[in-house]
């Protein structure tokens, strides 16, 4: 079986790593450059670095929502949007945060789950509402008033909630590749169904 054309073929990790190195980015912090996903998007560069500027901020500089939180939005919208890249590379950042196998599992059917806390099911229902509906209700705002405090901590969560559905639709439709020597769909290699 031959292996399928991408849409947009990938750049060398060298030219890249070049790329995002002339955008200002410090590739020995975060090493951009070695992702499948900028070895494709640095073939439009001002794009490129808008969106590594966002996730960036997102991820390192942000701090508003609970880093947690984040993950498991994350980690939400990998499984119900299917994007492999996206749930495998999180899994890998979230379990190096300690956040339990148990509790990333069940973000696949969370409002069945036993482990989860009130404040992740509200961030969830967040994530299902913008899935769904295209914007957070009413009804899930009051209950994450109850667990996001500041203005900035909501802002965050609207902001991460789309960025990560940008990323799972760039993500499939660009066909990204894992990156080599990556397992898809940690734990078990079971994909959504």
């Amino acid at each position: 079986m031959s292996t399928p054309k991408l849409p947009v073929p990938m750049l060398s990790i060298e030219e890249t790593t070049k790329r995002i190195k002339k955008l200002g980015f410090d590739t020995d912090l975060v090493p951009l450059g070695e992702l499948s996903v900028f070895r494709i998007l640095l073939h439009n560069e001002p794009v490129a670095d808008g969106i590594a500027k966002l996730l960036l901020t997102l991820l390192f500089t942000g701090n508003s929502l609970d880093a947690r939180l984040r993950e498991l939005i994350i980690m939400r919208l990998g499984w119900v949007c299917g994007s492999v890249y996206e749930w495998t590379a999180h899994w890998q950042l979230a379990r190096d945060m300690e956040i339990s196998e148990e509790d990333l599992l069940a973000v696949k059917d969370w409002k069945n789950a036993t482990s989860l806390s009130e404040a992740d099911r509200a961030v969830l229902q967040a994530t299902d509402d913008c899935l769904e509906k295209g914007f957070i209700q009413e009804a899930t705002w009051q209950e994450c008033f109850k667990h996001l405090k500041t203005e900035a901590e909501r802002v965050e969560l609207v902001i991460a909630i789309a960025n990560w559905s940008m990323f799972a639709q760039l993500l499939q439709s660009l066909s990204v590749p894992l990156e080599e020597g990556s397992e898809p769909w940690p734990p078990n290699g079971q994909a959504p169904g």
